[in-house]
């Protein structure tokens, strides 16, 4: 007969094991928590790999975009989420290295010790781009004319604390620009108002970017990569346009809350890997000069605490203010 205590230790282990079924591909839908608006280049490339994790766990992994923030609210959903391996988040740089900082007092999880960190899906830089009517055609060209406007230039970005508005700052600090930040609730919607001739210049990722620079809807002035990206050789980058201090690579994974087991985990991550592999995402990924993510599990835990202490200073240091 049972005793009282292996009842109760059966009971406090079967939401592991159900959680662990069910991310086995037996039981029903994942979902993941996209802390962005639809329609950016993370939200397609986070569905595209949403899509692809099904096919390989035998049941639908379901994106759910919840932006706000800085993306830490969408963030904070599954940090209290169970740990079963039903809730799983695209984790990105604003919304865990710098919304970690950031949002300090705001915010009820941390970034390391709350998740479980299962892969990178894509390395990016950041590009400073300007409408083609614009008159600059380099940053010393940019941050002149930003000077002689009586109200500075205004640059778009997908939000404050982001990290293209931390760029902003640092390029307005080292260069005596005289930039005004206005900040929209995603990528999509600042590009397109950049675009459209309503803001002058765009600070993004170059994954959103890319595809506006070959149509020519954006000129490129300067990259944060540390090297120029093969696919743009023309533009230089923002060391080489007099700022050192603005390098900086954005990049976006997939994250469960922490508790999830082991062999969840691991699961989870050999269906990214996959996913990453297949025609149709290293295409996408191609077409907008982003590198594929190469960081799984412990690597990848490794690097988000780093990249949260790497960002730490700077964002005290930038003067940033949550909305």
């Amino acid at each position: 007969m049972p005793t009282r205590r292996h009842v109760l230790t059966a009971t406090l282990a079967a939401p592991s094991v159900v959680g662990a079924a069910r991310a086995q591909g037996t039981g029903g839908p994942i979902r993941l928590v996209i802390p962005f608006a639809t329609g950016g280049s993370t939200d397609v490339i986070g569905r595209m790999v949403a899509d692809e994790m099904s096919r390989r766990l035998g049941q639908p992994v379901v994106p759910e975009n919840r932006p706000g923030a800085g993306a830490t609210l969408g963030t904070g959903l599954v940090a209290r989420a169970a740990p079963d391996g039903t809730t799983l988040l695209l984790s990105t740089i604003s919304g865990l290295a710098i919304g970690h900082t950031l949002y300090r007092d705001r915010i009820q999880w941390d970034a390391d010790r709350d998740f479980a960190h299962v892969a990178m899906l894509f390395g990016t830089p950041y590009v400073l781009a300007v409408n083609p009517a614009f008159p600059a055609r380099t940053l010393e060209e940019l941050v002149a004319e930003s000077r002689r406007r009586p109200g500075g230039l205004d640059y778009a970005t997908s939000g404050i604390g982001s990290v293209p508005h931390l760029l902003g700052l640092r390029l307005a600090q080292a260069t005596g620009a005289n930039l005004t930040h206005v900040p929209y609730r995603g990528g999509s919607q600042a590009a397109t108002d950049v675009v459209a001739g309503v803001v002058p210049a765009l600070l993004d990722g170059l994954a959103a970017t890319a595809p506006l620079m070959k149509a020519a809807s954006v000129r490129p002035l300067a990259m944060s990569s540390a090297e120029r990206v093969p696919e743009f050789p023309e533009v230089p980058t923002f060391a080489e346009s007099g700022v050192p201090g603005a390098t900086a690579d954005g990049w976006a994974g997939i994250a469960a809350p922490a508790g999830t087991p082991r062999p969840v985990l691991e699961r989870l991550a050999e269906a990214v890997r996959g996913a990453l592999q297949t025609p149709a995402i290293q295409r996408r990924l191609a077409e907008t000069a982003t590198g594929p993510g190469d960081r799984f599990l412990d690597d990848m835990q490794a690097y988000v605490r780093a990249e949260v202490a790497a960002w730490a200073p700077v964002v005290a240091q930038s003067g940033a203010r949550p909305e």
